[in-house]
């Protein structure tokens, strides 16, 4: 072991608690067992299963109230990998699930044998018939495939409102809709074809003519079966006709059997039968959309009634004026919202009674928006709307902030509303479909039946589809809840069924929750053959057994998850997974939701168990160390939970308080700390152009060894030579701003330009500003300061603490009081001087810093210098790198906007995402980097351009790594772009 390890002990738990009913047991605590470890490792590799105890855990949980153990956990890469799973199962008599994104809302991605990930090498876009179709791997999420078919004005049908992190096979096997898709835009109808493995190996597509001919050939009994069931139903004109009944409103309750009558030959049957069959029919391992066309014009208004009634009453009226959107909130979900950012913080008081509508009209071109802005207004100009709040308008907007900020509140319904739960509590979401027309007397009784059997009443859904949502949130460690919990699902499905001739799923597909009850709302006949199409495809039950048929009716109260309580910043979590894709160590190690999850298993278990003690050792380095703590998942996350800063706690946690002295010491030291700093780049940098980069590798990762990996870092080839000694010589005098060069530049050299060294980052700023005629003052003490995030990522709260002080007193002195602003030249630093430091300021300090007006430097450029500047020549192309502080800080839109001035065609990858670089975690852990990099840098790769841009330079050397071009802040661009002649 090296030397200064932290010792796992410090993230224990570390207080006596009793051990949960649901936690895993000891005899996991090994992991995989033998021999399904070694045989399943000898047929796929060693690096395609994962077998310890938290690699389990991590996968026991989905968005769901439930959470299975998976014996083991398998990446396949292609589809001879699935084959061979497939072929595995049937040989040994196992079972197996396929998961995705894991958002599904009631247990479809978990499984209590061989769970497989079909995520990781899952995900592609390649448009077809210039966007009029695409075909999409199934890993991929509906946000990145829509991005790319934006390009081409179109978009997928289906929308749910977890577009940011469902993947489009988990929306196809679940037949998700979301807002707008109802019963025309969703998969079964826009799905042009897919491919998919049966469980028995064979690959079908369906968009191969010969396809049926193949199939009879390779699986005679098979489609035999299908036909021998299509003609049983055809001959039974009521069954048919319930069926066609069935489907008029949505449906996602069961199999859907009007594919045996939309379907000719059994490839066609086998089509729709794919579409929300929840993976229990075959892997769906490529799909091909007819996508429809994005109509940018867009008219939104959230209109406020009296009640749930009057605004029921609506509805009908907007769809008949062509809305594409009637969405719902009731009063309580009105008031939960104001949890997410954003949302007026008056509607927490609105009365309980207040009901909302979201309106959405989009036409094709401003002429179709006027027109639908005219039938609009004739329909509200007929209802009796009310102003609750300061806040509400009750008027269509086409400004695109307003309208993004409707639709984040009505998407955030399940975390918004979950995250406010009472601490402890397991939370189940339902949604349900009636006739549109009895929509609101649907809202009343569910509310009634929520009040009487002691939930909280809230509903929202899609208005114009009769699709409603709900929440129930208990305590699934409580016999007497779980029975609460039950009785309301017989009371709910009695009444869905029984009064309304609703659908018991409308979009959110069967699962184990709704599996009991699916006979009670198709009966016995239509029932029987769904069981007798899943014995005809899989005769052997090897795919998810139990997930949509279980004759068990008690089976939506097995594998029920207690939630115990966690660290504070995390405690609301719902496991929710929106804050997956963002991650950048999510196709390393963990992801934010793991992490929370891993840890909420220790909690479940005794203090000392043998599965804790798995969990500990292994949650280091996959949960800690490997998170690079840019809290891009507190922007995911409707709730904001930022599970970097849970990561930073921990680190700080693990120090020892001989650590936590040396880093304090440090910042007290920095003026000398930076200059050793520079000189040892320096030095760094001699020996490399002497005797190569190797040498200085073999060293660093001697001494990783010796001492601790997150201590030392890596030399890397990318790492540039140091900054120049001396700053550009500027005057306080007549200055605009003061110009404020990170540490980061203070230390490490800009990019060569094409005929060696250009201008430094600091140069090109003073001298771009002062071209402007905006003149810029440095500080002659500025060497010593630093944002504080050096010691704030780590972990080091006395170090951040002494720093975060030492730089607001120092930047309230060098404005004069606030009185000039204070522009920053890297955005992760900017971040770090306006919000990160404030927790660790003293009284006095947060009066300082709240006179302070710290300004990024792409918004200084882009307000303050562009409109003042002539661009003199522009590249052919820039490819640009957004990075995580630019989201926090909303600052993309201006390095878009300073990129446009400087070059002719400007991309942004659709893959684009966090660098993880993370100041030096990139060196101190160069896999998070090239794991986290690894598809934007393939998206870049594809074409050439003239300029490789970003404004970190941290950031820049991540990328350049991942890429092997130069990336340069773009306001080294903006100078050259700007300079009158050039040498």
């Amino acid at each position: 072991m090296p030397l200064l390890e932290p010792d796992p002990e410090a993230l224990r738990p570390g207080r006596a608690r009793e051990p949960a009913p649901d936690r895993v047991t000891d005899r996991s605590a090994g992991g995989t067992p033998e021999p399904l470890r070694s045989e399943l490792t000898a047929l796929l590799g060693a690096d395609k299963v994962l077998w310890k105890i938290s690699d389990l855990v991590r996968y026991a949980s989905d968005a769901s109230p439930y959470r299975f153990l998976p014996r083991v956990v398998l990446v396949p890469e292609d589809l001879d990998d699935v084959s061979a799973i497939l072929s595995y199962a049937h040989g040994r008599g196992r079972s197996v699930v396929f998961r995705a994104a894991g958002t599904s809302l009631n247990g479809q991605a978990q499984g209590e044998d061989i769970l497989v990930d079909v995520r990781r090498h899952w995900t592609g876009v390649e448009v077809l018939d210039g966007g009029a179709r695409a075909r999409i791997l199934p890993g991929t999420t509906v946000m990145r495939a829509n991005a790319t078919l934006a390009r081409y004005g179109r978009l997928l049908g289906p929308d749910p409102a977890s577009a940011i992190a469902c993947t489009l096979g988990g929306v196809v096997a679940n037949n998700a809709s979301g807002m707008t898709a109802g019963t025309t835009r969703n998969s079964y109808r826009t799905l042009a074809s897919l491919t998919f493995v049966l469980p028995s190996g064979t690959v079908v597509d369906t968009a191969d003519p010969a396809a049926d001919e193949e199939l009879a050939h390779a699986e005679p009994e098979l489609c035999a079966g299908l036909m021998g069931l299509k003609e049983e139903i055809e001959a039974d004109a009521e069954l048919t006709a319930r069926i066609r009944a069935k489907y008029t409103i949505k449906n996602t309750n069961g199999y859907r059997l009007d594919a045996f009558l939309d379907g000719a030959t059994p490839v066609q049957i086998l089509r729709g039968l794919m579409v929300g069959s929840e993976g229990t029919f075959g892997f769906i391992s490529e799909v091909v959309f007819d996508t429809l066309p994005l109509d940018r014009h867009v008219s939104s208004a959230l209109l406020f009634f009296p009640s749930l009634t009057a605004a029921a009453a609506a509805v009908p009226r907007f769809n008949e004026a062509g809305a594409i959107a009637v969405e719902l909130m009731d009063g309580n979900t009105l008031r939960a919202s104001v949890s997410v950012p954003g949302v007026p913080a008056d509607w927490s008081a609105l009365p309980r009674e207040t009901t909302a509508l979201l309106v959405e009209f989009r036409a094709a071109d401003e002429a179709g928006q006027a027109a639908f802005e005219r039938a609009a207004e004739a329909v509200v100009a007929g209802l009796d709307l009310v102003r609750p709040a300061a806040s509400v308008t009750n008027a269509f907007t086409r400004d695109a902030g307003t309208i993004a900020g409707y639709w984040k509140a009505r998407k955030a319904f399940v975390t918004a509303v979950g995250g406010s739960r009472p601490s402890g509590t397991t939370l189940i979401t339902e949604d349900f479909a009636v006739p549109p027309a009895r929509l609101a007397d649907a809202c009343a009784a569910l509310l009634e039946l929520q009040s009487r059997h002691g939930f909280d009443a809230a509903v929202a859904g899609h208005a114009a589809h009769g699709n409603l949502h709900f929440l129930l949130a208990f305590d699934a460690a409580k016999p007497a809840d779980v029975a609460r919990y039950d009785a309301f699902m017989q009371e709910f499905c009695a009444l869905v069924v029984g009064r309304f001739d609703g659908s018991l799923k409308a979009e959110h597909a069967t699962g184990r929750n709704i599996a009991p009850f699916l006979e009670r709302e198709w009966g016995p006949r239509a029932t029987e053959l769904m069981w007798r199409t899943k014995q005809v495809i899989d005769p052997a039950g090897v795919l998810a057994p139990r997930i949509v048929l279980d004759r068990d009716p008690r089976a939506h109260l097995r594998g029920l998850k207690t939630i115990p309580k966690v660290e504070a910043v995390a405690d609301p979590c719902i496991e929710c997974g929106f804050c997956e894709p963002t991650c950048p160590s999510e196709d390393l190690t963990t992801t934010p939701r793991q992490r929370i999850v891993l840890r909420r298993e220790m909690m479940r278990q005794s203090d000392g168990s043998p599965v804790e003690s798995g969990l500990l050792e292994a949650y280091g380095y996959d949960a800690v160390d490997t998170c690079a703590g840019d809290s891009t998942c507190k922007l995911a996350c409707p709730v904001g939970i930022d599970t970097g800063a849970m990561m930073k706690g921990f680190r700080h946690r693990r120090h020892t308080p001989r650590e936590e002295r040396i880093a304090a010491l440090t910042a007290k030291n920095f003026r000398a700390v930076e200059a050793a700093a520079r000189l040892a780049v320096a030095a760094a940098d001699t020996v490399g152009d002497r005797v190569g980069d190797a040498p200085l590798q073999a060293v660093t990762r001697l001494a990783r060894k010796a001492v601790r990996p997150d201590l030392v870092p890596e030399w890397l080839p990318q790492i540039p030579g140091a900054a120049a000694r001396r700053l550009p010589d500027t005057a306080r005098v007549g200055a605009s701003a003061v110009y404020y060069p990170a540490c980061v530049n203070r230390i490490f050299a800009g990019p060569d330009g094409d005929d060696g060294p250009g201008l430094s980052l600091a140069e090109a700023v003073v001298a771009v500003s002062g071209r402007a005629g905006k003149r810029v003052w440095i500080p002659e003490d500025v060497r010593g300061t630093c944002c504080a995030t050096i010691w704030h990522s780590k972990g080091y709260d006395a170090g951040n603490r002494i720093m975060a002080n030492r730089i607001v007193e120092a930047a309230w002195g060098w404005t004069a009081g606030g009185t000039l602003p204070l522009v920053v030249d890297a955005s992760s630093c900017t971040l770090g001087i306006a919000e990160e430091v404030v927790p660790y300021l003293t009284e006095d300090n947060r009066a300082l810093h709240r006179e302070l007006a710290v300004v990024d430097s792409l918004v200084w450029a882009v307000e303050e210098l562009l409109p003042r500047l002539t661009v003199f020549r522009t590249a052919g192309s820039a490819v640009l790198h957004p990075t995580c502080s630019m989201e926090h800080l909303g600052d993309v839109g201006q390095l878009r906007a300073l990129a446009e001035a400087c070059a002719k065609e400007v991309v942004v990858p659709d893959d684009a995402g966090c660098c993880a670089f993370a100041g030096d975690r990139g060196m101190l852990h160069k896999e998070l980097t090239d794991s986290a990099t690894a598809k934007e840098a393939a998206e870049v790769d594809r074409l050439p351009y003239d300029a490789y841009l970003s404004a970190n330079r941290m950031c820049e050397i991540g990328m350049e790594r991942a890429t092997g071009h130069p990336y340069r802040s773009a306001l080294i661009e903006l100078e050259h772009a700007t300079r009158p002649t050039l040498p």
